[in-house]
């Protein structure tokens, strides 16, 4: 019986190890599907063509050349490869601007008769239409479209998703973002947390460690939130009326709360591995003549710096995947930021505040996938990190 019992539970436990795996790698296979379909997308909205006149050279624009166009960044053709003639935009939404209730018909059955005649007559002219207003015959020429691209994407310095008529994807506003607010959040966050631990594990009485330990290990539990909001109470505006800025949201702000967030995992697990330091060396030490803190800084630390490390790496790792505190004190701006008091946007806030918005299936939500692809990675690497920290200095 004894042995019958200990083959179910054997069973149940392989059973639960191996739907746990499957589970994760449908998740990773699906994460990854739906990331990878953007490049199958068309860098013009779906459904839409941009028409402009057949003398005008330009066969293709890019994302960014279709942008600037259509934010009159570019007003002439000759900014673009064509001819030094003034760009003149035209939207179906304009159709009304432009022709009369009886040219158009009751029901727009005249539309691509007038939007032919109005390319026609206008050599400068872009006109973004859907498809179905584009005859064969018509006297202008449709744009080539083409698929979204790597480079577009990993290489581009504007998010706008929303952007009509091509959505700009470009991941590097994002992703600096979150680096920039990780990489300060770390070096706040270092410090304190070294110091706090060293004096837990070496200078605090057992009693005191006692009383400091759960206060610490508390803190992990609070709910990001709570943390963001009072980000948004107490230290927004204090930012904003030390530095004198027009708005307290900032990747300073960020990286503070980060830091705040981070110091329980950097404190506990450094503290555990300064206590793991044999009390045998310590003894040594000080019995050659060495003071309390040069056995701290010539002894205890270089024996735990594996621990120590794998503390800042996983600090680092807490800080990267954080979304609601980050979102609620950055400022959301998804530019490329120049200085630490600048509005930012990182990748999981990103994330978080875009994928509720974005219709099923369409590129503004397979981008939003494709991020968590990126995020997927960086978690990997810093977690694949910890592990070999960890286990070099075993």
């Amino acid at each position: 019986m004894k042995k019958f019992l200990e083959k179910v539970v054997t069973g149940i436990i392989t059973c639960s190890g191996f739907l746990t795996s499957l589970v994760i790698l449908l998740i990773v296979v699906f994460l990854f599907s739906e990331g990878f379909g953007l490049f199958s997308q068309k860098t013009i909205e779906d459904g839409y063509a941009l028409v402009v006149n057949k003398d005008n050279p330009v066969d293709e624009l890019n994302s960014k050349q279709i942008k600037e166009i259509f934010d009159e960044d570019i007003k002439n053709w000759k900014e673009a490869g064509g001819k030094d003639v003034p760009v003149m935009l035209f939207r179906f939404d304009d159709m009304q601007k432009f022709f009369s209730e009886e040219e158009l018909g009751a029901n727009y059955e005249n539309a691509d008769k007038c939007i032919n005649a109005l390319v026609e007559k206008n050599p400068g002219i872009i006109a973004f239409v859907p498809k179905d207003y584009v005859t064969k015959d018509i006297a202008g020429k449709v744009l080539k479209d083409h698929k979204i691209s790597g480079s577009e994407v990993f290489l581009g310095n504007e998010w706008f998703p929303t952007a009509t008529p091509a959505a700009q994807f470009g991941f590097v506003p994002l992703i600096l973002g979150t680096v920039w607010v990780t990489v300060f959040a770390i070096l706040f966050a270092l410090p304190f947390g070294m110091s706090v631990s060293i004096y837990m594990s070496e200078v605090a009485s057992e009693k005191m460690r006692k009383i400091l330990k759960p206060i610490i290990e508390l803190l992990n539990g609070i709910p990001s939130v709570v943390y963001g909001f009072f980000g948004l109470i107490v230290i927004v505006p204090l930012l904003q009326d030390v530095f004198g800025l027009p708005v307290g949201e900032s990747g300073l702000a960020g990286a503070i709360i980060l830091a705040i967030m981070a110091l329980p995992t950097i404190i506990t697990v450094s503290q555990d591995a300064m206590l793991n330091c044999p009390r045998t060396m310590r003894e040594a030490s000080l019995a050659l003549g060495a003071t309390k803190w040069q056995t701290i800084y010539k002894v205890v630390m270089p024996y735990s710096i594996s621990g120590i490390t794998s503390a800042v790496v996983l600090g680092i790792g807490r800080a990267f995947g954080e979304t609601m505190a980050v979102l609620m004190v950055t400022g959301n701006a998804a530019i490329i930021p120049l200085s630490i008091t600048d509005p930012l946007r990182t990748i999981p806030a990103t994330i978080a505040a875009e994928l509720g918005e974005a219709p099923a299936g369409g590129p503004h939500y397979q981008s939003l996938f494709l991020l968590g692809i990126v995020l997927f990675f960086i978690t990997l690497i810093i977690n694949s990190s910890v592990e070999y920290i960890s286990s070099k200095n075993k």
